[in-house]
């Protein structure tokens, strides 16, 4: 900063700075929450890509289920799962084509799943009405021939890759949202420290400035009163011919001295109060400070429940991961039972292979089974997040009712200074009213120094210096103003 600056100016500029620091942050910050609302939708587009490639693949085991089950008993009840998944299907690939639009590999996977329903389809559809139709054999021949398990697993295939496409999407988008997030944490905490040190380096400045500045004036009306004592010297050789004068004077002062008593105790009045004042305002500010430490509590409060929320987000996560197993194992419990189902029809040698098929399924059960406990376990861990939860608010909302106590406190000390100063001005008036009694003996003693204007004479070379002395200090003293006030000189 210029040293020619004024202390507004050099204020203003800090103040300015600090400022832009602020807004530079500000951006910054909003920026990274524009960037992570972003990545948060399409997270949330290629999670409806994946639930959609779910829904497909449950829609055909269903009617997969029911082809098998009207094969079986010939009930036309079993085929309502069939008739759904016919009508649902192309809904739901039609939603998965205008979902993946922007991603040319997608859409093709998507036609190849398209021509593996299609086939699907026609296989069941072919089966159901050989059975109508009253040959039952027939349509057992097509299903034991293996036909359709391979149009189902080619469509389980392409569904994988579709699924994995969009994981892949997904880690990426997730994977960008934390880089982002890293980057407005960095930028945030960087541009504080960059500003909080500005402050510190711009005040420590100013203040230094201000200090040099203020004693040079201090050293030069050191040096004038000097010279103003020297002039007082000179004048004491004439003060000896105004006694004659002074008689007269003496019966003004006296009058100045009952004024002068008055104001003295007004003036102690003034200082009782400001000791008052003073008290209340330490009341004040320590006051304040025990708001301070009550804000603090809220805010650790508020971490530990933050905290708290992200474990609850990872046991959600994992309850997920083990209902997904739940899903697998009961789609493979529900395929081992229809083929145990049709080889039991067959009998005869075909006995020892549905035992084989039972005992699939008892593993099944128990993995069933192994995987339910878990779910269990991991619901009990997201209640005791939830109860800690639960316990930081609550000693979070403490917190704020502390603070809002302290901050009464404070209301009322201030309010406390505000009566102390309105008794101060009051003493002041008093003080006015004492000041205009002696401007009325000043009258009198400037009759009385009219008697002293013939020894006036024999002092007036040393009031030309003393005269110029007083000029210099003039000169100081608008320096010293136009460091706080350059406008008003």
């Amino acid at each position: 900063m210029n040293k020619n600056w004024t202390f507004g100016r050099k204020l203003a500029f800090g103040f300015a700075v600090s400022s832009t620091f602020l807004i530079a942050i500000g951006v910054a910050a909003y920026w990274s929450i524009y960037v992570l609302i972003g990545t948060a939708s399409s997270v949330n587009h290629t999670q409806k890509v994946l639930e959609h490639v779910t829904a497909l693949v449950s829609q055909m085991k269903d009617a997969e289920t029911g082809q098998r089950g009207y094969l079986l008993t010939g009930d036309p009840a079993y085929l309502e799962p069939f008739q759904a998944a016919a009508t649902g299907t192309p809904t739901v690939l039609a939603e998965m084509r205008s979902l993946t639009v922007d991603n040319p590999g997608q859409q093709a996977r998507i036609g190849q799943a398209e021509a593996l329903v299609t086939a699907k389809f026609n296989e069941l559809k072919r089966t159901i009405d050989l059975r109508k139709s009253g040959h039952a054999d027939e349509a057992m021949k097509i299903v034991l021939s293996g036909e359709g398990k391979k149009v189902m697993d080619s469509l389980r295939a392409v569904t994988e890759q579709i699924s994995r496409e969009e994981r892949d999407l997904l880690s990426k988008r997730e994977a960008d949202a934390d880089a982002t997030s890293s980057s407005a944490k960095m930028t945030i905490v960087v541009g504080t420290v960059l500003c909080l040190l500005f402050v510190i380096a711009a005040g420590f400045t100013i203040t230094r400035s201000l200090t040099d500045r203020l004693g040079m004036a201090v050293g030069h009306v050191q040096s004038s009163s000097a010279e103003l004592q020297a002039a007082a010297t000179q004048q004491a050789s004439g003060a000896r011919e105004q006694a004659s004068a002074m008689s007269e004077i003496s019966t003004t002062i006296s009058e100045l001295g009952v004024t002068s008593r008055q104001i003295a105790e007004s003036a102690q009045r003034v200082a009782q109060i400001a000791e008052q004042t003073a008290g209340a305002a330490r009341s004040g500010e320590g006051t304040v400070e025990r708001g301070q430490e009550s804000i603090a509590g809220i805010r650790r409060q508020t971490d530990l429940v933050v905290s708290h929320m992200l474990d609850l987000g990872r046991k959600s996560q994992e309850i997920g991961a083990v209902l997904d197993i739940v899903s697998e194992l009961a789609e493979q419990t529900n395929i081992l039972a229809i083929n145990a189902t049709i080889e039991a029809s067959g009998a005869g040698e075909a006995g020892r292979r549905f035992a084989v098929v039972a005992e699939e399924i008892r593993k099944l059960a128990d993995r069933v089974a192994a995987s339910t406990k878990g779910i269990r376990i991991q619901i009990d861990d997201v209640r005791g997040a939830v109860n800690t939860t639960v316990m930081a608010t609550e000693s979070g909302a403490k917190a704020v009712d502390l603070g809002a106590r302290q901050f009464a406190e404070v209301a009322l000390s201030f309010k406390q200074i505000s009566d102390l100063v309105s008794t101060t001005t009051e003493a002041v008036r008093e003080i006015e009213l004492s000041t205009k009694q002696q401007a009325t003996a000043a009258d009198q003693v400037r009759i009385a120094v009219s008697d002293v204007a013939q020894t006036t004479q024999e002092t007036e070379a040393s009031s030309t210096q003393t005269l110029q002395t007083a000029s210099q200090l003039a000169g100081l003293s608008m320096d010293l103003r136009r460091l706080v006030h350059p406008q008003a000189v």
